[in-house]
Protein backbone atom coordinates (compact mmCIF):
# COMPACT_ATOMS: atom_id res chain seq x y z
CA UNK A 1 0.00 0.00 0.00
CA UNK A 2 1.18 3.29 -1.11
CA UNK A 3 1.96 6.47 1.55
CA UNK A 4 -1.47 7.42 3.13
CA UNK A 5 -2.49 11.04 2.50
CA UNK A 6 -4.76 11.62 5.95
CA UNK A 7 -6.88 14.66 6.58
CA UNK A 8 -7.82 15.33 9.86
CA UNK A 9 -10.14 18.28 11.44
CA UNK A 10 -9.86 18.74 15.67
CA UNK A 11 -10.71 20.98 18.53
CA UNK A 12 -13.90 23.71 18.42
CA UNK A 13 -15.01 26.16 16.38
CA UNK A 14 -16.17 29.52 17.18
CA UNK A 15 -19.11 31.51 16.27
CA UNK A 16 -18.63 35.42 16.64
CA UNK A 17 -21.84 37.70 17.90
CA UNK A 18 -19.46 40.87 17.85
CA UNK A 19 -15.70 41.40 18.40
CA UNK A 20 -15.23 39.82 21.54
CA UNK A 21 -18.16 37.31 22.64
CA UNK A 22 -18.72 34.01 20.88
CA UNK A 23 -20.77 30.68 20.63
CA UNK A 24 -19.02 27.52 20.98
CA UNK A 25 -18.34 24.57 23.03
CA UNK A 26 -16.14 22.88 25.19
CA UNK A 27 -13.94 20.25 23.22
CA UNK A 28 -10.19 20.44 24.22
CA UNK A 29 -8.97 18.56 20.64
CA UNK A 30 -6.92 16.02 22.62
CA UNK A 31 -9.09 12.98 20.33
CA UNK A 32 -8.18 14.81 17.36
CA UNK A 33 -4.23 15.43 18.04
CA UNK A 34 -3.86 11.82 19.15
CA UNK A 35 -4.83 11.26 15.88
CA UNK A 36 -2.65 13.22 13.85
CA UNK A 37 0.37 11.98 16.49
CA UNK A 38 -0.46 8.35 15.75
CA UNK A 39 -1.47 9.13 12.07
CA UNK A 40 2.27 10.85 11.30
CA UNK A 41 4.04 8.07 13.94
CA UNK A 42 3.03 5.18 11.19
CA UNK A 43 4.74 7.29 8.38
CA UNK A 44 1.60 8.78 7.00
CA UNK A 45 1.43 12.93 5.58
CA UNK A 46 -0.78 14.35 8.05
CA UNK A 47 -3.00 17.63 7.41
CA UNK A 48 -4.49 18.55 10.54
CA UNK A 49 -7.44 21.37 10.30
CA UNK A 50 -7.76 22.47 13.86
CA UNK A 51 -9.87 25.00 15.50
CA UNK A 52 -8.92 27.71 18.46
CA UNK A 53 -6.78 25.27 20.80
CA UNK A 54 -3.82 25.88 23.05
CA UNK A 55 -1.96 22.76 21.74
CA UNK A 56 1.19 22.33 20.34
CA UNK A 57 1.28 21.13 16.60
CA UNK A 58 2.54 17.35 16.82
CA UNK A 59 6.13 16.25 15.30
CA UNK A 60 5.71 15.79 11.32
CA UNK A 61 1.88 17.58 10.65
CA UNK A 62 0.84 20.74 9.24
CA UNK A 63 -1.28 22.39 10.89
CA UNK A 64 -3.35 24.82 9.41
CA UNK A 65 -5.78 26.95 12.21
CA UNK A 66 -8.75 28.04 11.53
CA UNK A 67 -11.86 29.70 13.72
CA UNK A 68 -15.52 29.21 12.24
CA UNK A 69 -16.83 26.17 10.88
CA UNK A 70 -17.36 27.95 7.64
CA UNK A 71 -13.16 28.46 7.61
CA UNK A 72 -13.14 25.19 8.67
CA UNK A 73 -15.50 23.68 5.83
CA UNK A 74 -13.59 25.68 3.18
CA UNK A 75 -10.21 24.41 4.34
CA UNK A 76 -11.40 20.83 4.55
CA UNK A 77 -13.10 21.08 0.95
CA UNK A 78 -9.66 22.64 -0.36
CA UNK A 79 -7.87 19.72 0.49
CA UNK A 80 -10.15 16.63 0.15
CA UNK A 81 -9.70 15.18 -2.91
CA UNK A 82 -6.04 14.74 -2.54
CA UNK A 83 -6.32 12.88 0.49
CA UNK A 84 -6.88 8.67 1.54
CA UNK A 85 -8.57 9.65 4.42
CA UNK A 86 -10.50 12.20 5.85
CA UNK A 87 -11.58 12.27 10.14
CA UNK A 88 -14.22 14.66 11.18
CA UNK A 89 -12.76 14.75 14.59
CA UNK A 90 -13.96 18.14 15.42
CA UNK A 91 -16.67 19.24 17.51
CA UNK A 92 -18.26 21.90 14.80
CA UNK A 93 -20.97 24.32 16.32
CA UNK A 94 -24.06 23.63 14.20
CA UNK A 95 -25.01 27.03 14.29
CA UNK A 96 -23.88 30.83 14.12
CA UNK A 97 -25.20 34.27 14.73
CA UNK A 98 -27.24 35.27 11.60
CA UNK A 99 -25.65 38.74 11.87
CA UNK A 100 -22.31 39.86 13.20
CA UNK A 101 -22.07 42.89 15.19
CA UNK A 102 -18.64 44.91 14.24
CA UNK A 103 -19.17 46.88 17.44
CA UNK A 104 -19.33 45.00 20.83
CA UNK A 105 -23.12 44.29 21.75
CA UNK A 106 -23.91 46.96 24.71
CA UNK A 107 -25.49 45.63 27.64
CA UNK A 108 -29.02 47.22 28.46
CA UNK A 109 -32.11 46.61 30.14
CA UNK A 110 -33.01 43.35 28.37
CA UNK A 111 -30.93 40.61 26.86
CA UNK A 112 -30.55 40.91 22.60
CA UNK A 113 -32.47 38.37 20.49
CA UNK A 114 -29.79 36.42 19.02
CA UNK A 115 -31.37 34.78 15.42
CA UNK A 116 -28.92 31.55 14.11
CA UNK A 117 -28.75 30.04 11.17
CA UNK A 118 -27.02 26.67 10.47
CA UNK A 119 -23.80 25.55 9.69
CA UNK A 120 -22.42 23.38 6.91
CA UNK A 121 -22.24 20.02 8.11
CA UNK A 122 -18.76 18.90 7.07
CA UNK A 123 -18.79 15.59 7.05
CA UNK A 124 -22.30 15.37 5.10
CA UNK A 125 -21.37 17.51 2.87
CA UNK A 126 -17.77 15.35 1.94
CA UNK A 127 -19.89 12.20 2.16
CA UNK A 128 -21.80 13.42 -0.67
CA UNK A 129 -18.79 13.95 -2.96
CA UNK A 130 -16.44 11.21 -1.65
CA UNK A 131 -14.79 8.77 -4.39
CA UNK A 132 -12.46 6.25 -3.49
CA UNK A 133 -11.49 8.72 -0.01
CA UNK A 134 -12.07 6.88 2.94
CA UNK A 135 -14.09 8.52 6.10
CA UNK A 136 -14.65 8.95 9.68
CA UNK A 137 -16.70 10.45 11.46
CA UNK A 138 -18.03 11.19 15.42
CA UNK A 139 -21.08 10.93 17.18
CA UNK A 140 -21.05 12.53 20.61
CA UNK A 141 -24.50 11.28 22.29
CA UNK A 142 -26.15 11.43 25.36
CA UNK A 143 -28.89 9.25 24.57
CA UNK A 144 -29.33 6.26 22.47
CA UNK A 145 -25.38 6.29 21.66
CA UNK A 146 -25.14 3.17 19.84
CA UNK A 147 -28.26 3.75 17.21
CA UNK A 148 -27.66 7.36 16.79
CA UNK A 149 -24.32 6.88 15.88
CA UNK A 150 -25.20 4.39 13.60
CA UNK A 151 -27.95 6.44 11.81
CA UNK A 152 -25.56 9.56 11.37
CA UNK A 153 -22.88 6.97 9.68
CA UNK A 154 -25.09 5.81 7.15
CA UNK A 155 -26.74 9.26 6.94
CA UNK A 156 -23.18 11.07 6.47
CA UNK A 157 -21.91 8.30 4.06
CA UNK A 158 -18.82 7.54 6.26
CA UNK A 159 -16.96 4.35 6.58
CA UNK A 160 -16.21 4.31 10.14
CA UNK A 161 -17.90 6.20 13.23
CA UNK A 162 -16.70 6.35 16.21
CA UNK A 163 -19.33 6.82 19.63
CA UNK A 164 -18.67 8.30 22.44
CA UNK A 165 -20.70 10.32 25.26
CA UNK A 166 -19.92 13.87 26.64
CA UNK A 167 -17.60 12.60 30.14
CA UNK A 168 -15.19 12.52 27.00
CA UNK A 169 -14.80 15.96 26.63
CA UNK A 170 -11.30 17.47 27.93
CA UNK A 171 -10.03 14.12 29.13
CA UNK A 172 -6.92 12.23 28.77
CA UNK A 173 -8.86 8.68 29.14
CA UNK A 174 -12.64 8.00 27.89
CA UNK A 175 -14.60 5.44 25.92
CA UNK A 176 -15.27 4.68 22.65
CA UNK A 177 -17.40 2.49 20.51
CA UNK A 178 -15.64 2.00 16.80
CA UNK A 179 -18.42 1.05 14.49
CA UNK A 180 -17.88 0.17 10.88
CA UNK A 181 -20.06 0.71 8.01
CA UNK A 182 -20.47 -3.36 7.98
CA UNK A 183 -21.38 -3.58 11.51
CA UNK A 184 -18.68 -4.63 13.25
CA UNK A 185 -18.60 -2.62 16.79
CA UNK A 186 -14.85 -2.32 18.78
CA UNK A 187 -15.70 -0.82 22.69
CA UNK A 188 -12.07 0.70 23.74
CA UNK A 189 -11.35 1.78 27.10
CA UNK A 190 -7.73 3.49 27.73
CA UNK A 191 -6.44 7.05 27.00
CA UNK A 192 -7.01 8.75 23.87
CA UNK A 193 -3.70 7.83 22.53
CA UNK A 194 -4.74 4.10 22.56
CA UNK A 195 -7.88 5.11 21.38
CA UNK A 196 -6.46 7.00 18.67
CA UNK A 197 -4.55 3.61 17.77
CA UNK A 198 -7.34 1.55 17.80
CA UNK A 199 -9.10 3.72 15.54
CA UNK A 200 -6.54 4.16 13.09
CA UNK A 201 -5.93 0.36 13.04
CA UNK A 202 -9.38 -0.21 12.07
CA UNK A 203 -8.95 2.71 9.24
CA UNK A 204 -5.91 0.61 7.89
CA UNK A 205 -7.88 -2.62 7.55
CA UNK A 206 -10.59 -0.63 5.44
CA UNK A 207 -7.46 1.23 3.69
CA UNK A 208 -5.34 -1.26 2.63
CA UNK A 209 -6.08 -1.50 -1.05
CA UNK A 210 -5.95 1.68 -1.53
Amino acid sequence: MTRLNCLITAGPTREYLDPVRYISNASSGKMGYALATEAASRGWDVVLISGPVEREAPAGVRVIPVISAQDMCLETKKRFALCDIAIGAAAVADWRPLRFSRSKLKKTGSPPAIRLTANPDILEELGKIKQNQLMVGFALETNNLISSARAKLKRKNLDIIVANKPSAIGKNSSQAVIIDSLGKTTIVRGSKSLIAKRILDAVYQKARHI
